[in-house]
């Protein structure tokens, strides 16, 4: 072979490390573009937040030190008096030796605390104080901490004590026993200690009983019949239909489940309003009595347009409170010095283009931000004025033609940014939804449909639910081709159970 130069020209696209701060910006929620904007404010001395009270101020104090520079002679020269009278006042040589050992009494009562006699020189707490370190406990009671603490409660025996703790460790959090008894006596019989294999079946299963007793109510059930059976065996005697509920989460669950009422009735021999109320007091129970003890923690969600209707038509802004204003620091910039090459100054070089190249990319970001929302809010008006049933279908694509932009900048635009509106806080990709055909050649979003398919399941009568068959006749009248299978695909999407476990009681 014959090595050869050759010349070639062609194109080649390259992201240049502006561009890719900018789509990392980009992607960004709210929350972790707060804390990328703390971070460059730390980590840049160039980079400063823009505040109109500050600059105010600053200016105010900038011109009285240039208007009287007298009156700041003669107030350092009145501090420096100060200093020295107080110098003087705490000087320990100008009090009498004597005047410690006055306040000092010969004898204390035995019951005399040290604050009636002197005065302690720390700071007091308030109640306020005592609120804030409270809230700072951050650590969350877990269901297994809360039946511990009540295991600590009851006297047991050793071995007792330590069978419930086996219990307790395989509760999950809706408060169920996910151990079998028989694989808790095989842990204790594999054990080589002899007081461990004399523990029996019958002890483990009376441990479990006295467990069962602990709050919540209904802990440590194997399945629901014996959650629910818990449950109403703790209530008052003389509650009523007790011993009717009783017999049917006891023997009859299964009828409960499916709404099987006729069954119900025939086996209980109970006549349809004395069932209506049994099942009115088993509705009453918690079926996850171990949900009530693990709190969940609040997300919060910050929204990064306002969408408010100013002079009859829908307007789009950006929320102020999301992201500071960042400006150049016109005093480190002022330092940067155009033909010295020393290594502070090229280190202030540097920081000033990494600084005006993320202020750059922050306004990119709004700008662009600003402009899909615009465009969402254009075509979804109908949803603003109507709520879900006026929604339209619409993809990345629409909005990515209309703004002129590429579908994967639209998806960066619209993940994990929220707009707030009068109907409430929506994410983004709420808004783009699949279409469905109408009788007339039209198109309707499914979100639209699915708000129908809410409006009909809420006005049904609940003695004879609406099938899915029949919410396809309803919609097809109403001008909608939608199938069978994708009426059941949209309820369950929005939870709503078959026609069978929506059937009640009249």
């Amino acid at each position: 072979m014959k090595q050869a130069l050759h010349l070639k020209i062609g194109q080649q696209l390259t992201m240049t490390p502006q561009l890719q701060q900018a789509i990392r910006l980009l992607q960004l929620s709210t929350l972790d573009l707060q804390q990328e904007i703390q971070e460059a404010l730390e980590s840049n001395p160039m980079l400063d937040v823009s505040e109109d009270e500050h600059s105010q101020s600053s200016s105010e104090e900038q011109a009285s030190n240039t208007q009287a520079p007298e009156t700041a002679s003669s107030a350092e020269a009145a501090a420096e008096t100060t200093s020295a009278a107080s110098d003087s006042d705490f000087d320990d040589t100008s009090l009498p030796e004597d005047s410690w050992n006055e306040k000092i009494p010969d004898e204390l009562s035995t019951d005399s605390s040290w604050e009636d006699t002197y005065q302690s020189s720390g700071p007091s707490l308030s109640k306020e104080d005592l609120d804030s370190f409270e809230s700072n406990d951050t650590a969350e009671e877990t269901l297994q901490d809360h039946l511990h603490w009540q295991l600590n409660l009851t006297p047991m025996s050793d071995i007792d004590r330590l069978i419930a703790t086996n219990i307790i460790d395989g509760i999950n959090p809706d408060g169920y026993l996910t151990i079998a008894l028989d694989e808790i006596l095989e842990h204790f019989q594999a054990q080589t200690e002899q007081q461990f294999e004399e523990i029996e079946l019958d002890e483990i299963e009376a441990v479990l009983h006295r467990i069962q007793q602990f709050d919540p109510a209904g802990i440590a059930c194997r399945d629901l019949s014996e959650c629910l059976s818990i449950q109403l065996q703790q209530l008052p005697s003389d509650t009523a239909w007790k011993k009717e509920a009783l017999k049917i989460v006891q023997q009859h669950i299964k009828l409960l489940g499916t709404h099987d009422y006729r069954q119900l009735m025939r086996k209980t021999r109970l006549k349809e309003p004395q069932l209506q109320q049994v099942i009115e007091l088993i509705q009453s129970l918690n079926p996850k009595p171990g949900a009530s003890i693990s709190i969940s923690t609040a997300e919060y969600v910050i929204p990064d347009v306002i969408v408010t209707k100013q002079n009859g038509a829908w307007t789009v802004n950006l929320n102020p409170e999301v992201s500071p204003k960042l400006r150049i620091n016109s005093g480190y910039a002022g330092l940067v010095k155009r033909a010295d090459n020393s290594s502070d100054n090229t280190y202030l070089k540097n920081h000033l283009q990494e600084a005006r190249w993320f202020i750059k990319s922050l306004q990119s970001r709004n700008e662009t931000l600003l402009k899909v929302s615009n465009e969402i809010v254009k075509r979804q008006a109908g949803f603003l004025d109507h709520g879900e049933e006026g929604m339209k279908p619409m993809v990345l694509h629409d909005i990515a033609e209309a703004v002129d932009m590429h579908e994967s900048t639209i998806s960066r635009v619209t993940t994990q940014k929220f707009m707030h509106t009068h109907r409430g806080i929506f994410e983004l990709k709420y808004f783009f939804s699949s279409h469905v055909s109408t009788a007339t050649g039209g198109a309707a979003s499914s979100t639209a449909i699915r708000a129908l398919i809410k409006k009909m399941v809420a006005a049904e009568n609940t003695a004879k639910p609406l099938s899915d068959n029949k919410i396809a006749q309803f919609l097809d009248e109403q001008g909608f081709k939608v199938a069978r299978r994708t009426i059941a695909k949209y309820r369950e999407a929005i939870g709503i159970p078959p026609s069978n476990e929506r059937k009640r009681l009249v």
